[in-house]
């Protein structure tokens, strides 16, 4: 392949938190080492063997002007809304709820088999789809194409283009790419991405060659400037998720789950919260 090789440019050790009514997780991005990689504002590792680690959940709470990544490995979410919906995603379904302009929901974590575990990623929205109509996409685990582009790699392709497959979330204004890839130990995977998208990758099992630079789980890289990645497999192999978008170049004003372009913006969600007009009917 030609192009410039985007190198490494932050290795991500993730800090253990509990969110929630006291889930413990990993979280990589939304912390005082990585704020964001704009257009993506938190990335959380979710995940264990121990019920007490993740069975309280998160009981409902508000989300405004960003977009929530919800992919199961293991276990299952059971989840309901404000605006009625409810629902579960289990191993291999993925959910990317647009918070829009005012949502509140809760999602409750369920082991399998003695096991849960997945990640969370938030997208930010741009200041004109801030105030959108809420919206779902869940997608089971059927629907997500399986690629075997070449040997030792196999990719689930949930967002985003490789060649002429297009994953099936899609009208995201952020233009993403999310893909699980595991490469066998030895094995190569290149790809090319947009060199006007951020981009980052997320290790969680084995470890191997990242543009240069080797890596085991678990961490996340923040890739540099350029327009193509490629990965080797270390002796075990390797499995991450890579995750691409086109930066919105706005100002990012947060208050928890509330993300918006000025600090009124902020004030004004929190009275509607204390009215009571946060949800319109």
């Amino acid at each position: 392949m030609t192009g410039e090789l985007r190198k490494v440019s932050q290795i991500i050790e993730p800090q253990w938190v509990r969110e929630g009514a006291g889930v413990k997780l990993r979280r990589s991005m939304g912390t005082a080492v990585l704020d964001h990689l704009d257009p993506f504002l938190l990335f959380d590792h979710f995940g264990s063997h121990n019920p007490e680690d993740y069975m309280r959940g998160f009981p409902m709470h508000p989300h405004r002007g960003i977009e929530t990544v919800t992919y199961m490995l293991a276990g299952l979410v059971r989840h309901k809304d404000s605006l009625g919906n409810m629902g579960e995603i289990t191993s291999g379904d993925v959910q990317w709820m647009t918070a829009g302009r005012a949502i509140l929901h809760e999602e409750m974590p369920e082991g399998l088999g003695g096991h849960m575990e997945g990640f969370q990623l938030w997208v930010n929205l741009p200041a004109h789809l801030k105030m959108t109509e809420p919206r779902y996409q869940e997608i089971k685990a059927a629907k997500i194409p399986w690629l075997n582009p070449t040997n030792g790699v196999t990719i689930r392709l949930i967002a985003g283009n490789y060649g002429e497959i297009t994953g099936p979330v899609t009208d995201i204004a952020a233009d993403p790419l999310y893909m699980d890839v595991t490469v066998y130990g030895g094995d190569r995977f290149d790809l090319d991405i947009p060199a006007d998208h951020n981009a980052l990758i997320y290790v969680f099992n084995g470890g191997g060659d990242f543009c240069g630079t080797q890596v085991e789980a678990t961490r996340l890289l923040v890739l540099g400037d350029g327009d193509r990645i490629e990965v080797i497999g270390g002796l075990l192999g390797v499995r991450f998720l890579l995750v691409a978008g086109k930066p919105f170049n706005e100002p990012i004003v947060r208050y928890g789950p509330i993300v918006m372009n000025t600090e009124e913006e902020i004030h004004q969600t929190l009275r509607e919260l204390r009215n009571g007009t946060f949800i319109r009917s």
